[in-house]
């Protein structure tokens, strides 16, 4: 019990301890954070009418035309204000289905880890069987037979297709914990299974999952992205990062009016990279408590 307590201390003195140490990983973090501050707080302030109305009189115009800043696309769109609000949904989208993948993955491998028996065996018989599915391909397919379908909709779709890894991941991590003497001690004192489980091995598995969300919070960037790209994300009517990108597709739109699509193509090899550096810092606090 007693270590379960002084879990959350330790691990945010790791962090702290880990980022002081590592410079690039400390301003990845703040440079992170600030992007994705400016993304949301100017989609707040983006006319709806700036993304959505059609001005044939405005088509293609260059960088810094017109007060357009990064100047316009096919149908007289501002490219800036399609990215603040392409970005922004791309990032709720990604924030939100990592969130529920974490929620129903923690809880399904800290359940089976923890009892084991016949439930774990025929449950982790499922999850391996939902693992070699093509996750891509079963989305592109629910999303075409989806009548209506929004955010939300995409949202709720790519949850219950992701969360399998992450439910074998914890469950490896609890079986380990679950034969600690801390928990065989709880056990024995007669402190409930829930408790065991959510006060004690839960926290014990922190730092894990905040690098298991790191990482697949830029996977869920990538794959609502492709998604998107593709024509099966979000409707067309909602901006994202993919469909921007999509403009590529045109050859000549490539060559002659980069514009269109690079700073979609930017924010998205930035935000890879940012949180690439910030999840090598990560792994190497989650690896030594590991190891402790």
């Amino acid at each position: 019990m007693e270590k379960s307590k002084k879990n959350a201390p330790t691990l945010r003195n790791a962090l702290k301890r880990e980022f002081k140490k590592d410079q690039v990983a400390q301003f990845a973090l703040i440079l992170l954070a600030l992007i994705t501050i400016t993304i949301f707080i100017g989609a707040l302030f983006v006319p709806r009418a700036s993304f959505t109305d059609v001005n044939i009189m405005d088509q293609y115009l260059a960088p810094m035309t017109d007060g357009h800043i990064f100047g316009t696309d096919n149908g007289g769109k501002d490219i800036f204000a399609l990215l603040l609000v392409a970005a922004r949904n791309s990032l709720t989208i990604a924030f939100f289905v990592t969130v529920l993948i974490l929620a129903l993955g923690t809880i399904g491998g800290l359940v089976t880890g923890y009892f084991g028996g016949k439930f774990d065996l025929i449950f982790m018989r499922f999850i391996d069987f939902m693992t070699i599915l093509p996750v891509m391909m079963i989305i592109i397919v629910l999303v075409t037979v989806v009548p209506n379908y929004n955010m939300w909709t995409l949202i709720v779709i790519m949850t219950l297709l992701g969360w399998f890894n992450t439910v074998r991941l914890i469950r490896a991590r609890t079986l380990v914990e679950t034969n600690r003497d801390y928990v065989r001690a709880s056990k024995t004192s007669g402190t409930s299974n829930i408790k065991i489980i959510f006060r004690e091995i839960f926290p014990n598995l922190s730092s894990l999952i905040i690098v298991e969300a790191t990482l697949m919070f830029a996977g869920n960037i990538g794959l609502e992205t492709s998604l998107s790209f593709l024509g099966f994300g979000l409707p067309a009517s909602t901006p994202s990062l993919g469909t921007l990108i999509n403009y590529a597709t045109d050859p000549e739109t490539m060559t002659a009016r980069p514009w269109v699509w690079v700073p979609a193509a930017v924010v998205i090899l930035l935000y890879t990279l940012l949180i690439m550096l910030i999840g090598q810092a990560l792994r190497r606090v989650a690896d030594q408590r590991q190891a402790d």
